[in-house]
């Protein structure tokens, strides 16, 4: 007993000294003795006094797990005498989405009625309770939404631990974007998610700003804009922007040191894959990702380009950067039109969305990033019915009509997308806000197009590795051998697979 509560404290202790290297240094002084106090009590203690504290201990975690479980937010939806469901979820709104879907669905379905009772948990603690459930056999929702990066892990135990729903989206196959679909398919090829967006990558321009530096009208920037075909034509645009601005704070665009966003789409355009999908090995010395990194230590030497602040676009200095208006134009998916419509709304009316320049003529133009596979699990007792509602929830017009609508994505089903009353819908926050329908550039695009990099097992030990060592070495320095990088990088790799 008592070495077990030294143990405990021992870690408190420790976790206060990492805690302490975050704040200033007179913080840290204090935390630090506090630190050394608390492991020398450790050591002082006698068996009574350890077994008194620990019972304590005990009490006070089992009040904190209480309220902590008080604090996690459920709904409950749908008709009380209707099928249950429980669906979890990390993000509340998605909850709010079945919930709405719920309540159609019962109106349309007055004979196969449900209830659905939509929990939220936070990000780390879901995935965690979910696989913990999968392997014991017992405690899986029927529903449950799966982070991308997250997804390898649940697939591993596929059609033991997931219904396959290829049945269930059947109805909606023919105009699914494949490369979404395919994102969550097991290695035996079923489907095992329902994905809630495409996630398509585009270019997002500042019109406005682009106007003002370069003396013509957004009319004129934006013709520029689309005859923007290559990587060549986007450089060549770039410079223009920069000699007409003359102005050595202001950048073209922005490189990634904490995302692999710009290297996926190299890839996408290449149709290489580094991480060799289900049957491997992953090979991370591609043509592609050369390529991609060459031509971002030329911006970087040229000026052209600038490291985003924080390592990305997607953290809350790189939207004050865009704000700033120090960059007027970056890749990003379509998701990140939400970005703008909620941290950056001062900036409506300034931006155009078009589609990402290629290497080579006749390469796709894009590539699907991120997202959120919901599966269905084999533990729930009405398997069929919550395949059918969930394919039906996130494929079926009334499914993507809700996802546009409420959560803002770009939607898998392509047969909405040329539907005039949904792309073009003014009301619309996010057709409001941009200059042109984003529904227009995914036409522009096609669905054939989009281009998909696997998630699979290996895919966190190359995320990591390249944006914690890889891409600081060869953006950082813009001299550093790309060759030798990627040979690192990639006996890295070899020593997890």
């Amino acid at each position: 007993m008592k070495k077990k509560l030294v143990s405990i404290l021992l870690c408190a202790a420790m976790t206060a000294t990492l805690l302490a290297g975050c704040g200033s240094s007179a913080d840290t002084a204090a935390d630090s003795g506090a630190a050394e106090e608390t492991t020398e009590a450790a050591a002082e203690e006698t068996t009574e006094a350890a077994a008194e504290e620990t019972t304590e201990a005990a009490a006070d975690e089992t009040e904190e797990a209480v309220a902590a479980e008080e604090e996690i937010p459920t709904s409950t939806f749908g008709d009380a005498n209707g099928t249950h469901l429980e669906m979890w979820t990390f993000v509340e709104l998605h909850g709010q989405h079945y919930g709405k879907m719920a309540e159609i669905w019962n109106e349309q379905n007055p004979d196969r009625t449900i209830e659905i009772t939509c929990t939220t948990y936070p990000y780390g603690d879901m995935h965690t309770k979910l696989l913990t459930s999968l392997e014991a056999g017992t405690g899986a929702p029927d529903i449950c939404d799966v982070e991308v990066g997250q997804y390898p892990n649940v697939v591993a135990g596929l059609d033991q631990w997931l219904v396959p729903l290829d049945d269930a989206a059947s109805p909606y196959m023919a105009t699914m974007v494949p490369a979404r679909m395919q994102t969550y398919q097991g290695e035996d090829g079923h489907y095992y998610g329902a994905p809630y967006h495409v996630g398509a990558t585009a270019m997002y321009y500042n019109v406005a700003a682009m106007s003002e530096a370069m003396g013509i009208s957004q009319d004129e920037v934006i013709a520029k804009i689309d005859a923007v075909v290559t990587w060549d034509d986007y450089v060549a645009l770039g410079e223009e922007y920069k000699t007409a601005i003359a102005d050595d704070s202001k950048y073209w665009t922005s490189v990634d040191t904490g995302g692999v966003d710009w290297l996926w789409i190299a890839m996408a355009e290449y149709g290489e894959d580094w991480t060799g999908g289900f049957e491997g090995p992953a090979n991370v010395q591609l043509d592609s990702v050369k390529n991609m990194l060459s031509m971002q230590q030329e911006w970087l030497k040229s000026g052209l380009a600038q490291i985003s602040p924080d390592g990305h676009v997607d953290l809350e200095a790189g939207f004050q950067n865009i704000m700033d208006h120090n960059i007027v134009s970056f890749p990003k998916a379509l998701w990140y039109m939400s970005r703008f419509t909620n941290y950056m709304p001062e900036e409506s009316g300034n931006w155009y969305i078009a589609k990402c320049p290629v290497f080579e003529v006749g390469q796709k133009c894009s590539v699907g990033i991120g997202g959120t596979g919901t599966v269905v699990t084999q533990q729930s007792e009405a398997k069929e019915l919550a395949a059918e509602f969930l394919c039906w929830a996130k494929m079926s017009d009334e499914g993507e009509q809700n996802i546009w609508d409420t959560l803002g994505f770009d939607v898998c089903n392509t047969a909405q997308w040329g539907v005039d009353a949904f792309a073009h819908d003014d009301n619309n926050q996010f057709n409001q806000y941009f200059i042109n329908y984003p529904y227009d550039v995914l036409n522009e695009i096609g669905m054939d197009n989009i281009g998909k990099i696997s998630v699979v097992a290996i895919s966190p030990t190359i995320n990591e590795y390249a944006c914690t060592t890889t891409l600081n070495e060869v953006l950082e320095d813009p001299d550093y051998s790309i060759d030798d990088a990627l040979q690192e990088f990639q006996d890295a790799v070899d020593l997890e697979q």
